[in-house]
């Protein structure tokens, strides 16, 4: 028997279409390269869109063109998001801090035809347009006192475009798994790999986003994502904000600056946020610094790292800011899990609630996760058991742009099953709260134990004389593999390796205290700003432990 319900399509289109009709009157504020706070309606954000897309028909593009964004987070970038997907072709997030030679091949592999990219961006794609094999135009967004002099062909001004175009037009409707986004994976090893997002996915991942138990999105809320833009969907909250009708306030090139976003959540007096642990580390710094406070920040949302208990206490206590950790994956949208208190834990005491808030939460609607061990075979949720980490649900990715679609497949990350392995080991509790313990190929496998080296990093960074610390494994003559922890100090601090070693005695297991501690100035990061591992043990290939 067949159910007698419409089956309209799940359209990207469709969130804009209800939030111009319900909150036209609501504020999208940015930061741009040509103006320091600029501001307008969810109505002007709507009429725009459909400038665009008839700006990108102007140019010659087709449904299911790639269209190359490599932007900040602001409304132009914003525009794209809606309009690129909305005419049915695809929003190619790029990020521009990636190396030159993997946006070369990510261009060119996803075959991109036109590229819109902020006035910063200029000068990268001035030295690889000659490289680029697909692309058709490049569309600076700005205005026309702002165009950066260049000599390429076939570039044009985004506002001059827009004004040529009147919004007389009409979004189309087409099969809701029709493609609308994509971004490519920065792993550190090999090419990196295309995600390719539906409409019908992305829409129900926004949906799940916005749930009290994920991010609480509303229109009463005022929402800053930090978490760029250019990379993969900025956690889904450019959908979510927007479905929901929350005020936008957007901080364009100014995202990792203290001192601007410290304006921009006072003025504009955001309750919620979002970013990577070293944005609230830069946030606090300035907030330390200067003295001034936070009033209005409420919760923030933390993900791509995991985040220090310290820096959850601190933005706790001094500030009143509710830090909450997710987890998630470009091939997952990349809505994971989010970190939220379950019914009967308001008791907890607050050495227990800091304990809770470390772990990366417990999955959305939407997302089944396991953990298995080595045969494959499922673990319990206890807490203590921990193995691969394995998800599936309907925004989650069963294969990569131009690779194998065969489940089980060499370059497939879905298994037989049709679960994808994440590459992470974690352990779930009995609450389902999920935590990462590392990941698959970082984790260190010493005397046939597994030692996390995420515990060990988290345990140093509480140090109050480190700034930064990476722990990897390497070669001891008799129990295979045992913890070097490389670290870096804060600025004129002294300290041994004795010394710190002795710290993490009481905070580690005793098999997890690693053998040694060298220093150095800097840890490598990779172009998204994780601890690049891999150049790690390169680096430090032919380290002997002390002879005991």
């Amino acid at each position: 028997m067949q159910a007698l319900m419409m089956n309209t399509q799940l359209m990207i289109s469709s969130i804009l279409v209800h939030a111009e009709k319900n909150y036209p009157d609501q504020e999208i504020v940015s930061v741009t390269a040509d103006n320091p706070r600029h501001r307008y309606s969810y109505r002007d954000f709507a009429k725009r869109s459909r400038q665009l897309a008839k700006v990108l028909e102007s140019l010659g593009a087709k449904f299911g063109d790639r269209i190359g964004t490599l932007a900040w987070n602001d409304y132009r970038h914003l525009e794209m998001y809606y309009g690129i997907s909305g005419a049915g072709m695809v929003c190619h997030m790029i990020n521009p801090k990636l190396f030159p030679e993997q946006i070369n091949y990510i261009v060119n592999h996803a075959e991109d035809k036109f590229l819109f990219v902020d006035v910063l961006v200029m000068p990268l794609i001035e030295a690889l347009h000659a490289s680029f094999e697909s692309v058709e135009g490049i569309v600076v967004l700005t205005d026309e006192a702002n165009m950066p002099q260049t000599s390429l062909d076939n570039v044009f001004c985004y506002e001059t475009l827009l004004a040529e175009q009147d919004d007389d037009y009409q979004w189309p409707e087409f099969d809701e798994n029709t493609a609308c986004g994509m971004c490519y994976t920065s792993g550190t090893t090999g090419n990196p790999k295309g995600v390719v997002y539906s409409h019908r996915s992305t829409l129900l991942h926004a949906l799940a986003g916005a749930l009290p138990d994920a991010t609480n999105a509303s229109n009463l809320k005022t929402c800053m994502p930090i978490v760029p833009m250019f990379h993969v969907n900025a956690w889904g909250i450019p959908y979510a904000s927007i479905m929901v009708g929350s005020k936008l306030v957007m901080p364009g090139p100014k995202m990792a600056d203290g001192e601007t976003l410290h304006d921009l959540i006072e003025s504009e007096q955001v309750n919620f946020s979002s970013g990577v642990p070293t944005i609230w580390m830069a946030l606090l710094d300035y907030l330390d610094s200067s003295g001034k406070k936070i009033e209005s920040l409420e919760t923030a949302c933390s993900g791509g790292a995991a985040c220090p208990k310290g820096l959850i206490t601190r933005l706790k206590n001094d500030y009143g800011v509710d830090l909450m950790q997710g987890w998630g994956m470009t091939e997952m949208s990349p809505l994971g899990t989010v970190f939220s208190f379950k019914k009967g834990m308001e008791n907890l005491t607050e050495e227990e609630q800091i304990n809770l808030r470390a772990k990366q939460g417990r999955t959305v609607f939407g997302v089944e996760l396991k953990i298995v061990d080595d045969n494959n075979k499922e673990l319990p949720w206890d807490g203590v058991a921990f193995g691969a980490l394995k998800v599936r649900g309907p925004w989650i990715a069963t294969g990569y742009y131009g690779m194998s679609q065969e489940p089980g497949a060499a370059d497939c990350p879905v298994d037989k099953d049709g679960w994808l392995n994440t590459g992470d080991v974690a352990t779930v509790d009995e609450n389902g709260f999920m935590q990462i313990t590392d990941r698959t190929k970082d984790v260190i496998k010493s005397g046939g134990e597994w030692v996390s080296s995420i515990d060990i990093e988290n345990a140093a960074a509480s140090h109050e004389l480190i700034a930064e610390a990476a722990a990897i494994g390497r070669f001891h003559p008799k129990w295979t593999e045992r913890p070097l922890l490389i670290v870096v100090l804060n600025k004129d601090a002294k300290v041994t390796s004795g010394e710190i070693i002795a710290y993490l005695k009481d905070k580690l297991h005793k098999w997890s205290v690693p053998d040694d501690v060298v220093f150095t100035d800097e840890l490598p990061h990779t172009a998204t700003g994780k601890l690049n591992k891999l150049a790690l043990r390169e680096t430090y290939k032919d380290y002997q432990f002390p002879i005991e």
